[in-house]
C-alpha cells in the first residue's frame, strides 16, 4: 500500500516534484559559483599580509561559519529591507527577489567554508611555484593568479565537489521564504493529498538521486584530471 501511495503521488504530481527540482539546481549552481568565486578573495585576503584585510576576511569567516544559516536567511531576506536595502523586482523572473535572498544568503554562507578550503588548497602548493614565477618576471597577484590558483583548485576540486553535494542538501532551508525548491512543492504536495510520509520519501529519494549522481560525476572529473597529470 505505502509504494502504491508513492507511485500514485509521483504520477499525479510529478510537474510539482520536477519544478522542485529544477529551482533547487538552480539555487545550487548559482550558490556555489558565487561562494567560490568570493571564497577565492577571502582565501587571498586572509593570506595577505595587509593586517586590516587578513582581519576583515577572519572575521567574516568565523561569524558566518559561527551563526546558523537559518538566521542569516532570515536577516537578509527580512532584515534587509527594514534599513531600506530591497532586492530588484524582475518582471519575467517570479519571485525574483526571493530567488535573490536565497541564493545571496547561501552563496555568503558557503563562501566561509569555501574559502578555508582554497587557503589550504593553495598553502599546499609548492612554496617554490611563487618564487619561479616570481623569477619569471610576474608580480605577486599575477603569480598568485595564473599559477598558483590553478594548481590550488587541482588539488581541492573534490572538496569543491562535496561542497556542491552539500548545497543541494542544505538548499531546502530556502522553503521557510517561500522558494518553490524541491522541499517547498513537496510540503505543496502533502498539503493537497495528506500522504505525508509518502511525499517526505519521494523527496528523499530525489536528494539521494541529486547528490549520488553530483557525487559520481566529480570523481569522473577528478580520475581525468589526475590521468591528466600523469
Amino acid at each position: 500500500m505505502f509504494f502504491n501511495n508513492v507511485w500514485s503521488t509521483l504520477s499525479r504530481y510529478y510537474s510539482f516534484f520536477l519544478e522542485g527540482v529544477q529551482n533547487t539546481l538552480i539555487i545550487a549552481v548559482f550558490t556555489v559559483l558565487f561562494g567560490t568565486l568570493l571564497g577565492i578573495l577571502l582565501a587571498v585576503a586572509k593570506m595577505s599580509s595587509f593586517k586590516p584585510l587578513k582581519w576583515l576576511s577572519t572575521a567574516y569567516i568565523e561569524f558566518f561559519r559561527g551563526t546558523p544559516l537559518m538566521v542569516q536567511l532570515m536577516f537578509i531576506f527580512y532584515g534587509l529591507p527594514m534599513i531600506g536595502i530591497t532586492f530588484p523586482e524582475i518582471s519575467f523572473i517570479e519571485n525574483f527577489q526571493r530567488f535573490a535572498a536565497g541564493i545571496v544568503a547561501m552563496s555568503l554562507n558557503s563562501a566561509a567554508y569555501v574559502a578555508e578550503v582554497i587557503r589550504s588548497g593553495i598553502q599546499a602548493v609548492d612554496i617554490g611555484q611563487m618564487e619561479a614565477a616570481r623569477s619569471l618576471g610576474f608580480n605577486k597577484a599575477q603569480s598568485m593568479l595564473l599559477v598558483i590558483l590553478p594548481q590550488a583548485i587541482k588539488n581541492i576540486l573534490p572538496a569543491l565537489g562535496n561542497e556542491f553535494v552539500t548545497v543541494i542538501k542544505e538548499s531546502s532551508i530556502v522553503s521557510v521564504i517561500g522558494i518553490a525548491d524541491l522541499m517547498y512543492r513537496t510540503n505543496g504536495v502533502k498539503a493537497k493529498n495528506y500522504k505525508t510520509l509518502e511525499c517526505l520519501f519521494i523527496a528523499a529519494i530525489i536528494y539521494f538521486i541529486l547528490t549520488f549522481v553530483s557525487s559520481r560525476l566529480i570523481a569522473l572529473m577528478e580520475r581525468r584530471m589526475n590521468r591528466a597529470r600523469k
